[in-house]
């Protein structure tokens, strides 16, 4: 008896109908990134859990519930890969990146792993896109880094989503806003669900952050950190405003956003998509001024942002922006007959080294399906090859958009498609 296996649950196949989807938006990506100067690093998919662990914080859902860990025969831990900056930031230590003390611009794409409750727009691998600014604590890149993300939402289409800014402070102006947070909800204790609990004296803030309904009521008057911000806070985080103003990119600020990871500081956004529901945001990212400390670096401010491929392809579906961009071929091949058949494979050899798109079915019957074929594809041009077009030495070609057929010699086909 065959057996039948099927995908593991929260995961998902991206069939060819929608790969170039997937493709279109990676290259997209990449293209934007190369504008503003960030190249590409490429990280293990796993890594010593303790990367994780450490950076991310272990107060948070990710160390905490979500994690794939797993222990290999010499009893070492790893950890799939959760998010993207932990592991740029190992690499950049590791590798002495930031040598030539002007700021390393990178940026990743690639699989992450979350053992998550999987719903639309959240599964348990999800291909994440991002990018790290190391070496300045400049308030310009704070901006720039959110002006890449704006850009490149623009340049794929997408209109109707917002751009969220906040401020979570620094190490020393957290400490009062931690005090006050704790004074705040040690009232409602017991109101707490079990997670909260544990946090309130590890890590106030991450309460501000749990979804659990019930602490999210409580959460809704808890005091905010725009209101603890020392005095050099402040100014770093009306600057990142005043450069974003210049750079034409609307945004609210948003005192709620902390971010869901423990090594940001200072600056926090998101970028909303308000067509979708309670999954809405397309990705966010914030400063990191100590993380590169935490790898064992020297002291390095930092920030990037992150966004995942799966929602924002949601959200140009939703929008209608996906239904024009499927590669179609350029030209169909129709050859009736051995000999059309073989000077057929030998003409489309030629058109694909010369980068010319061409698609050729030799087991198809006649012309009549061959055509109806071509159309299904998509495809402009159709070039015909039969037994009187031998005879003749010609071929036909017909534009399949407009139905006109015209006639060529066959020693005219290089010269014809090159020009």
């Amino acid at each position: 008896m065959s057996i039948k296996y099927t995908i593991p649950r929260g995961t998902f196949d991206v069939l060819p109908k929608d790969s170039y989807k997937w493709e279109m938006i990676e290259t997209k990506f990449r293209h934007v990134a190369n504008r503003f100067g960030y190249k590409e690093i490429i990280t293990p998919i796993f890594e010593h859990a303790e990367v994780f662990e450490r950076s991310v914080g272990d107060t948070s859902d990710i160390v905490q519930k979500e994690m794939y860990r797993f222990t290999d025969r010499k009893g070492r831990v790893f950890a799939l890969r959760p998010e993207g900056t932990a592991p740029v930031i190992r690499s950049y230590v590791e590798n002495n990146l930031g040598q030539d003390n002007s700021p390393t611009k990178l940026f990743y794409i690639g699989p992450m792993f979350r053992y998550d409750r999987p719903q639309a727009g959240r599964s348990r691998q999800f291909s994440q896109y991002g990018i790290e600014c190391i070496g300045s604590n400049n308030p310009y890149y704070d901006a720039e880094v959110i002006q890449l993300f704006y850009i490149f939402l623009k340049d794929i289409g997408l209109q109707n989503f917002s751009v969220e800014v906040n401020s979570v402070g620094c190490a020393t102006c957290s400490e009062s806003y931690n005090q006050a947070l704790t004074e705040y909800f040690t009232p409602h204790l017991e109101e707490l669900c079990g997670d909260c609990k544990n946090r309130i004296n590890k890590n106030p803030r991450r309460l501000l952050d749990c979804k659990v309904h019930s602490c999210k009521a409580i959460a809704e008057h808890a005091p905010l950190m725009l209101d603890y911000l020392d005095e050099e806070c402040q100014n770093h985080f009306a600057q990142v405003q005043y450069y974003l103003k210049l750079m034409k990119v609307p945004f609210v600020v948003n005192s709620r956003i902390v971010r869901g990871l423990d090594y940001y500081t200072n600056t926090a956004f998101e970028f909303i998509n308000n067509n979708l529901g309670a999954q809405n945001a397309l990705g966010g990212g914030g400063r990191y001024n100590k993380l590169v400390e935490q790898f064992g670096g020297k002291p390095t401010p930092g920030i990037g942002f992150a966004g995942g491929l799966t929602r924002l392809l949601i959200s140009m579906e939703n929008e209608n922006l996906l239904s024009d961009i499927e590669p179609a071929p350029t030209i169909y091949f129709i050859a009736v007959g051995e000999e059309a058949t073989l000077l057929a494979i030998d003409m489309i050899g030629w058109m694909r080294k010369n980068f010319i798109h061409v698609e050729f079915f030799p087991d198809k019957g006649s012309l009549k399906a061959q055509l109806k074929n071509a159309n299904r594809l998509n495809a402009r041009l159709a070039i015909i090859i039969g037994e009187d077009e031998l005879k003749r030495n010609v071929f036909l070609q017909k534009d399949l958009q407009t139905g006109e057929q015209i006639e060529f010699n066959l020693e005219s086909f290089e010269e014809l498609y090159l020009s």
